[in-house]
Formats: structure tokens, sequence, C-alpha cells
């Protein structure tokens, strides 16, 4: 009986954790919309539709978030001209923090500032880093929390699959 109970567990772990690459967020949901500020002016998730927009929840203590940064930049270089806008929200209380996080870490995407923490909360965000990646269409196609080596691969594969995808 315990034996059972332990494979049951692990089961339902394993399948928690395969989750966390796939949708993982009401499969193919409409993005929660959002108006918040940048270095640029105020940016909201509508004036990106027609774009694949990978969507970057972070924070200046994430040590992941610092790994994935570079990646970041690689991507919207990579595939800027195909239609691919990144777009990173910092969750900073002290927006210090996050000028210091940017001054090490550059970023050559759209980072926007959210110290209340009202768009985590639309996306449900549980862990940092944790992104999104939306369709043309404005819909939610993969949720993925965490980021290492691992992940690089598997992500720009999505991403390809929708910038060749037709609108």
């Amino acid at each position: 009986m315990k034996r059972s109970i332990k494979r049951g567990l692990l089961v339902v772990l394993a399948l928690g954790l395969s989750i966390g690459m796939s949708q993982g967020f009401a499969d193919y949901a409409a993005a929660p919309d959002f108006e918040l500020p940048s270095a640029a002016g105020n940016i909201s998730l509508a004036q990106y539709k027609g774009k694949v927009v990978y969507l970057d929840f972070w924070a200046s203590w994430c040590g992941p978030c610092k790994q994935s940064f570079p990646w970041m930049n690689s991507m919207q270089e990579k595939y800027q001209a195909q239609g691919l806008q990144i777009v990173a929200i910092n969750l900073d209380a002290n927006k210090d923090d996050a000028a210091s996080f940017l001054a090490g870490t550059p970023a050559k995407f759209t980072v926007a500032f959210d110290a209340k923490g009202v768009t985590p909360r639309a996306y449900g965000v549980k862990g940092m880093p944790t992104s999104y990646l939306i369709d043309r269409d404005g819909k939610v196609i993969m949720q993925h929390m965490g980021f290492n080596a691992a992940d690089r691969e598997k992500l720009e594969l999505k991403i390809q699959s929708l910038l060749g995808a037709p609108k």
C-alpha cells in the first residue's frame, strides 16, 4: 500500500514538472492586457498584437534572471525582424534595484516596471523568472517557470514554430 502511494506521488510530481514546460496557463487563453511604464513611456500588451511576444517576469534578486537576459537579448536580435517582441516586466518594489541589475546586465528589449505586482497576479506568476509565450492573436501558448541552459533550445524551438505559423 505505501509503495503504491509513493509511486502515485512520483507520477503526480513528474506530471507537474512536465506541465511547467507546456501550457500550464488556461490552454490558449487570451493573455491579460496591461499598461505599464517603461523607459520609452507606457507600454501595453495590446500594442504588440500581430507579433509573437515572449513575456518575462523578473526581479533584481533572481539568479536565473541574470542568466536569461543574455539569451533574451540574443532571441530579440535574432528574431525581431520575423515578428518577435520580448517584454520583460520587473517586479522590484525599488526601481533602483532594477536599474542596478540593468546596469550590469543590459536589456536589448523592452523592460517595463510593475512595483505594485498587479500584472503578475493577473498572470498567476508563482516564481522568478516566469515567462509566457503569446501568439500573434494574443493567446498564451506556453508558460515556463525558471531558466537554465537546458531550457534555451526548447524555448527557441517554440518561438520558431510560432514565428513560422501563418497569422
